[in-house]
């Protein structure tokens, strides 16, 4: 069935968003502005450490204004979704729940394979738009000789998003369009500005929408006071790569790979967290040379611009959000699992974080990490 021509743009507030809002606009597209509430800012004010007021956050009631007031300057309807029940059982519950086994989750990965673009095209099929367009920097397209939508970096690197997008279906690229896959941020700021919006040059949000300052365990222990629910006891030993007991800490959940402040430990070298055993509630230190890996294992697959392959294949794999992709060879060893090999061993490789799959520019597939090997 051909699609139709309206197309619903997901407005954030931010500068990225309104710049493609009022860039398709200018095209003479048949536009509509849909604005996702996830989570009251207010919720857990004061609480347990909390800051009493929150500002400049990521899907604030700050943005939902600018979001708003942008679709009525370029003539627009506009929708506000509420779909913070989703985004609690879908996002903040797991991040919780991971978060308190000791592993490192990505909740801006969650929201967007679970719940955004799901949500997003959901509500636009309901209300007459089979397509919606994104401020996200990413580039997409139909490869006939495939069959298959391929995902890939943008121009402006710096600004790629696709990391946070390696979980979109066949059918969710198919419908969905990044206006900003091949400008650069100053560009998008200009047209911004070109095009009259007064936040051309609002800051960029840098933090996870639902912990202001960044601090997960406060929110940890705010968000488990407020659903009624102790913290669970995880205190246990902090310990050498060799199993000598070095001291002891108050709970897993205050730690993760990597991590070099707030161990509590003098050493004659930096000590850094090296792994997080939830078992045992041990976590175990080491030198910034113990936290190099060779290999990972990934599981939950989701294959992109290729299908799963049948041997071994050369990739490079971001291992976070600002990890340059390193090479490695990818091979598939049981249903939903594949090893990968790297070249030189990378730092820090974080159990509950994403590892995306590239060749090229392009996103091959990607996966949760699940565990590691230690060089």
């Amino acid at each position: 069935m051909p699609l139709n021509n309206t197309i619903a743009v997901a407005m954030s507030g931010g500068v990225d968003s309104s710049a493609v809002a009022a860039l398709l606009h200018a095209e003479g597209r048949d536009l509509i502005g849909l604005t996702l509430q996830l989570w009251n800012q207010r919720r857990l004010a004061g609480r347990e450490g909390m800051p009493e007021t929150v500002q400049g956050r990521c899907c604030s009631i700050d943005d939902v204004y600018d979001a708003r007031r942008v679709a009525e300057q370029i003539g627009i309807p506009y929708y506000l979704v509420n779909a913070q029940e989703r985004f609690e059982n879908e996002v903040v519950r797991p991040f919780v729940d991971e978060y308190l086994a000791g592993r490192t989750p990505i909740p801006c990965t969650l929201c967007n394979n679970h719940l955004k673009f799901d949500q997003l095209l959901l509500t636009a099929r309901q209300i007459g738009a089979d397509r919606i367009a994104t401020g996200h920097y990413a580039r997409n397209h139909y490869d006939e000789a495939r069959e298959r939508w391929v995902l890939s970096r943008p121009a402006d690197k710096s600004k790629d998003q696709t990391y946070f997008l390696f979980g979109l279906t066949q059918d969710q690229l198919s419908r969905t369009l990044f206006p900003l896959g091949e400008m650069q941020k100053p560009a998008v700021r200009s047209m911004a500005a070109d095009h009259g919006l007064e936040l051309a040059q609002k800051p960029d949000s840098q933090e996870i929408c639902f912990i202001p300052g960044g601090s997960y365990s406060q929110f940890l222990k705010a968000y488990l006071d407020e659903q009624g629910r102790e913290l669970p006891d995880s205190s246990g030993e902090l310990v050498s790569a060799s199993g000598e007991v070095l001291g002891h800490h108050e709970g897993i959940h205050g730690f993760t790979v990597g991590q070099r402040k707030g161990l509590g430990l003098s050493s004659p070298q930096p000590l850094y967290v090296l792994n997080i055993h939830p078992d045992s509630h041990a976590v175990q230190v080491g030198t910034d040379d113990q936290l190099l890996s060779r290999t990972l294992i990934a599981d939950r697959l989701n294959w992109v611009s290729i299908p799963e392959p049948k041997e071994e294949i050369r990739v490079t794999i971001k291992i976070r959000h600002r990890h340059e992709p390193a090479p490695a060879t990818l091979r598939v060893t049981a249903f939903d699992r594949v090893e990968a090999t790297f070249d030189e061993p990378q730092r820090a490789i974080t159990p509950g974080q994403s590892a995306v799959f590239y060749q090229g520019d392009e996103v091959a597939g990607g996966g949760w990490i699940k565990a590691e090997d230690r060089a």
